[in-house]
C-alpha cells in the first residue's frame, strides 16, 4: 500500500514525536492512503510537502484496524483524545476531521446521544489515517519520494 504524510518538510526517516495535543489514535507518525487528504494536511504550512512511502503490513505487530466508523472506533478516539494511551503498534481507520470531532465533543459533553452522533456523522465523506506508534511499526515504511504541494 502507498501512504502519504502531509507536513512542512521532507521526511525520509519518520519518527514518533510526542505532541501536546491528543490526536485521534494517540501519539505516532500519521499517514493516509488518500493523497488529496495528505495534500490538504500539508497546505496548513507555508512550505507544504507530501512524503510518500510504501507500507508493508507487519506479521508480528499488534494492529488495530477500524474498517468503518463504529461505536468501538468512537470510544477509542474519545479515549485517545482524552489522553489515554494504548498498546497497539499501528492503528488504522477513519479520521475524526474537524466537523466529526465537533460531534464527538458534543457526544462527550452530553449534548448529543450516541444515536444522534451517528445520524450526523454518517453523512461525512470518507477519510483515512494510519498511525505508526512504535519504532518497530516505522520499520514497515519505505520512503519513496517527496514533493511540494502547489498552493
Amino acid at each position: 500500500m502507498i501512504v502519504y504524510h502531509g507536513g512542512y518538510s521532507v521526511i525520509e526517516r519518520p519518527e514518533i514525536r510526542i505532541s501536546k495535543n491528543e490526536k485521534d489514535f494517540g501519539c505516532g507518525f500519521y499517514c493516509t492512503r488518500l493523497q488529496p487528504q495528505a495534500e490538504k494536511w500539508a497546505k496548513r504550512y507555508s512550505t507544504p510537502v507530501v512524503s510518500v512511502y510504501e507500507y508493508t503490513p507487519p506479521v508480528t505487530l499488534d494492529l488495530l484496524k477500524f474498517d468503518s466508523m463504529t461505536d468501538r472506533w468512537l470510544d477509542f478516539i474519545v479515549d485517545c483524545r482524552s489522553g489515554q494511551s494504548h498498546s497497539y503498534a499501528i492503528v488504522e481507520g477513519a479520521m475524526a476531521n474537524d466537523q466529526v470531532w465537533n460531534y464527538i465533543a458534543d457526544f462527550v459533553n452530553g449534548i448529543l446521544t450516541r444515536e444522534q452522533f451517528w445520524v450526523l456523522a454518517k453523512f461525512k465523506h470518507p477519510t483515512h489515517q494510519i498511525v505508526f506508534c512504535t519504532e518497530s511499526a516505522l520499520d514497515c515504511l519505505r520512503y519513496l519520494k517527496s514533493y511540494e504541494v502547489k498552493i
